[in-house]
């Protein structure tokens, strides 16, 4: 049994807050930088030259690529054989998140209730989401989630019935709905599957997954890439102002379900979509 303190998951986490709302993965950027190449729409070209410029400087002088540095979203994979030590986890996780958004002068958009609202100055609660798996490590990954995209994301109760059509068309009604809102191009996260709660849970891990990667059942491969084809012929294009690029990928990830269902959610991302993983 290998013993942590939960004094590095706070290290490690306020380093990846911080990294993670500076510095955008190498994955996205190629993708962005690939629909530039493409993209002959003056108007549109001349948005993704602005994006490109904006993470470059955001990279140089280690700022923020976005002024929402969003919600925290930390997902943690903790291995059985880890005995952690020091402290109580969840509080480990909210003080590297405390310590990365005051530290690292990042806005903070968290509010203590949901009606009666009143900030929390500091970014916490996290949102957290624990696994366990074989081995002897943690690995920690954190996505900060602006609400632009998140308030356009959707989900939907599906009866067996409504097929892969019934997805397909879900998927385009969303991201149609969404427009300019979530500042594409967009990242499609699609979770198909489980359980009303669990179907969303996909659908924001799916948003964790590099972009170069495609799902490993060529089934749910070849849809990715069908959906983002069929995604870009809407036309809503960078920013919202036309174009060939409305999203630079779309990433679907599944769980087998009950026989009476089909759940499918869809959580969309702005074009930053930012994620930092770090493993102890």
């Amino acid at each position: 049994m290998r013993e942590l303190p939960v004094a590095r998951i706070t290290e490690a986490v306020e380093r990846l807050c911080m990294n993670a709302c500076y510095h955008l993965p190498a994955d996205v950027k190629d993708a962005v930088e690939r629909c530039r190449a493409c993209e002959d729409g003056a108007i549109a070209a001349t948005v993704l030259d602005q994006i490109i410029e904006n993470y470059r400087i955001a990279d140089r002088e280690n700022v923020p690529i976005c002024q929402d540095t969003g919600m925290a979203c930390v997902f943690l994979e903790i291995g059985q054989d880890v005995h952690l030590v020091g402290g109580d986890l969840s509080e480990a996780v909210h003080e590297g998140v405390r310590r990365g958004y005051v530290n690292g002068y990042l806005r903070k958009s968290v509010v203590s209730d949901p009606v009666r609202r009143g900030n929390t100055g500091d970014n916490t609660p996290a949102m957290l989401y624990t696994e366990v798996v074989p081995g002897d490590r943690v690995k920690i990954t954190v996505g900060p989630k602006g609400f632009g995209s998140e308030n356009m994301s959707a989900i939907r109760m599906f009866k067996p019935s409504a097929g892969l059509q019934g997805i397909r068309d879900f998927i385009l009604e969303t991201v149609e709905n969404a427009g300019a809102n979530p500042c594409p191009p967009v990242v499609v996260g699609v979770g198909i599957g489980g359980t009303f709660d669990k179907a969303a849970l996909l659908a924001k891990k799916a948003l964790m997954r590099p972009l170069d990667i495609r799902n490993s059942d060529p089934f749910y491969a070849e849809l990715e890439v069908e959906m983002l084809d069929k995604i870009n012929e809407l036309g809503i294009g960078p920013q919202g102002f036309g174009g060939k690029t409305t999203a630079i990928a779309v990433n679907i990830e599944t769980l087998p379900t009950h026989i009476a269902g089909m759940p499918c959610a869809i959580n969309i991302n702005c074009h930053a979509t930012r994620h930092q993983t770090e493993v102890l």
